[in-house]
């Protein structure tokens, strides 16, 4: 018996759908493990924070929501490699393999087998405060470093591979993976990247100093980040999924991640067309 996993966006039109797309699972002696996605959140520390994860025993996960509900189920599977699709119920969808009118037909796909995987290169983040981590998260799209309330700019040292690279004079920072290119750095100014380059992506928001734009650095760097001295009212934040408060005492460590995430293509699916619909290139002349 197969064992596949729900990851349902809180929100009545997705839970629906996930009704009557469990039951029909159960009719064809599939065992459904379903959850609700959980909403962002800051946490002052979260080193010791219990993390519920997937079950590593299962076939595939199903995300019912958008681009948000995905990041959130890439969470959730942690490092355990299982493969996942993202049903569109958002706005975007940029994540999404199917919507959800398709998504029956899409699940005989997968059920028969006749599908094939894609790695989505992950990030690996640290905080150290004072020698010890207090934060370890993983994320696929971005992790984000801006200020608060305050209009005020940062001062954000930023090393790679314990070189000094500069202090970016800005309202926030950007680090992006190949997948999150199309996120938050893209609005920032920075690069579509296809997700099979290796690369990570520095983005800085609104630099006081034009001459500092976007870098793209292999995969292979190690990248550190320190907040200039009394630079207050700052966050982290990963995936836009869950962050904390930051200051001048922390180290932000970022390697790329030794788990990627295995998103689901089906046949006839080409990572140009989504593109092309998503950001609304017509190809015409205006």
């Amino acid at each position: 018996m197969k064992r596949i996993g729900l990851y349902v966006k809180q929100d009545e039109e997705a839970i629906r759908k996930a009704d009557e797309f469990e039951e029909w699972l159960c009719s064809k002696n599939v065992k459904v493990i379903r959850k609700l996605s959980y909403l962002p959140q800051i946490n002052g520390n979260n080193k010791k924070k219990v993390k519920e994860s997937a079950p590593k025993d299962l076939f595939c996960v199903f995300v019912l929501g958008g681009d948000g509900t995905f990041l959130s189920a890439s969470r959730w599977v942690g490092q355990h490699g299982i493969p996942l699709i993202g049903v569109k119920f958002g706005r975007i969808g940029f994540l999404a393999g199917t919507v959800g009118k398709n998504l029956f037909s899409t699940a005989e796909h997968i059920l028969k087998n006749n599908f094939t995987t894609e790695e989505r290169c992950r990030l690996m983040v640290k905080v150290i405060r004072a020698g010890e981590e207090i934060a370890r998260e993983t994320v696929l799209n971005d992790v984000v470093i801006n200020k608060g309330v305050l209009a005020r700019l940062a001062n954000i040292e930023t090393y790679i591979n314990d070189h000094f690279l500069t202090t970016y004079k800005s309202d926030g920072l950007i680090v992006a993976s190949p997948t999150g290119s199309t996120a938050y750095s893209l609005a920032a100014g920075g690069p579509v990247i296809h997700p099979a380059v290796q690369g990570i992506i520095i983005t800085p928001i609104c630099p006081f100093t034009l001459t500092n734009r976007c870098m793209i650095l292999p995969n292979t760097d190690r990248i550190m980040i320190k907040l200039g001295e009394k630079t207050t009212d700052t966050f982290l934040t990963f995936d836009g999924q869950e962050g904390l408060e930051i200051n001048d005492q922390d180290e932000i460590l970022i390697t790329k991640s030794p788990h990627p995430v295995n998103m689901i293509t089906l046949p006839g699916q080409n990572y140009f067309d989504v593109l092309k619909a998503k950001l609304r290139w017509s190809g015409g002349r205006i």
